[in-house]
């Protein structure tokens, strides 16, 4: 169950990603697998500093956190 959720989770942070990062989406089932792959990326920033997320609000701030930078470092990357 839980990896269900952790799936819905980042989807849904991918998803939030590409409406903040405007222009640098990849299309909606791209940004729900970066949103996916973004929620781990978001756990480690997030541990590096100290901080841990709470409840689901709190997973999915993390997952779009990481999202938006893994969107951004792609875009980046894909610009070169």
């Amino acid at each position: 169950m839980n990896l269900i959720l952790f799936l819905i989770i980042g989807g849904v942070a991918g998803w939030l990603a590409g409406l903040i990062m405007k222009g640098r989406g990849f299309g909606v089932l791209a940004n729900v697998g970066i949103g996916i792959v973004g929620s781990f990326l978001g756990g480690f920033v997030f541990r590096l500093l100290g901080l841990a997320a709470q409840g689901a609000i709190g997973e999915l701030v993390t997952a779009t956190v990481g999202a938006i930078l893994l969107l951004a470092i792609v875009s980046r990357i894909r610009k070169s």
